[in-house]
């Protein structure tokens, strides 16, 4: 049998980013062979993966990249809020949004099939998974092109760009901090789509007849609770942070900016996290040992 070194045990680290005795024990079954110890680990390290896909990862990190007039988001997830903080997760992450923004790719399979220091992406998710324990996902990425654009990450739970028709510095980098607070879902009332303002328009008819006033003032009932809605939802029309006493709108005129477009990615949205009742958890362990006798 081969002599597994020192030196080739600190290769192996290098390149899978594994702890040294994983990395010692992968080269003593590979007779010192890097290259097979890294290929076996791979093989693993996939199993390991395919018994982690089913936990459910709702934590994470939102990564922003930008090259010139372009800017991504990418959405990497993981099980808990100690492993997003990891350093080998962001870096991973990191990379991972660098990579896909060279490709101008947004499809997270498509992304998954990158290369990434000599392999995939996928095969780096995997070897992250096997050392680090957890689920770990790329999720979702959008683009964003512009004449300007502005970028905010609060935490890495939110990221923001936004696009503007030229740049200033100052107004543009609050308005991208204002997003990320307030969470508009349009730029401009107009824009706010057909299906949602009639959902409104429906549930505000709804609550306004159970008042049991006349049609002519449940009507202005609803007319201003959709004049309410779109004020909350448009980013123009929203009290700006920095200074609630004028809307978002009025600065950007001020400035002469416009938003041409805008994305807000907050982790986990839309994943649905799995609620543990300690209590019930406890007694189900118990009465899994008690029949278990």
């Amino acid at each position: 049998m081969a002599v597994v070194t020192a030196s080739l045990v600190k290769e192996l680290r290098e390149r899978t980013g594994l702890g040294m005795m994983e990395c010692k024990k992968a080269l003593q079954e590979a007779d010192a062979d890097i290259e097979l110890a890294i290929d076996n680990l791979r093989k693993s390290g996939q199993a390991k993966a395919a018994k982690k896909a089913g936990n459910i990862a709702a934590e994470g990190a939102i990564i922003l990249a930008a090259d010139g007039n372009t800017a991504i988001a990418l959405e990497v997830n993981c099980q808990t809020d100690f492993v997003a903080r990891d350093a080998s997760f962001t870096a991973f992450a990191n990379k991972v949004a660098g990579i896909a923004l060279a490709a101008r790719e947004t499809n997270a399979e498509k992304i998954a099939a990158l290369a990434f220091d000599g392999m995939s992406v996928e095969e780096a998710r995997v070897l992250l998974v096997q050392k680090l324990g957890e689920n770990i996902q790329v999720r979702r990425a959008e683009i964003v092109e512009g004449a300007a654009l502005a970028t905010y990450v609060h935490g890495l739970k939110i990221g923001v760009i936004v696009a503007f028709n030229k740049a200033d510095d100052e107004i543009s980098k609050q308005v991208a901090m204002h997003v990320a607070a307030s969470n508009p879902l349009v730029i401009n009332a107009e824009d706010i789509p057909a299906e949602v303002l009639a959902k409104e328009q429906e549930i505000a008819a709804a609550k306004a007849a159970e008042s049991g006033k006349p049609a002519n003032i449940v009507e202005k009932m609803v007319e201003g609770t959709l004049k309410k809605f779109k004020g909350e939802v448009s980013l123009t029309e929203q009290a700006f942070v920095i200074d609630p006493d004028q809307k978002v709108g009025a600065v950007l005129a001020k400035a002469g900016l416009t938003v041409t477009r805008f994305i807000r990615l907050e982790v986990g949205e839309g994943i649905e996290k799995k609620e543990v009742d300690f209590a019930a958890e406890v007694a189900a362990t118990q009465a899994a040992a008690a029949a278990a006798k």
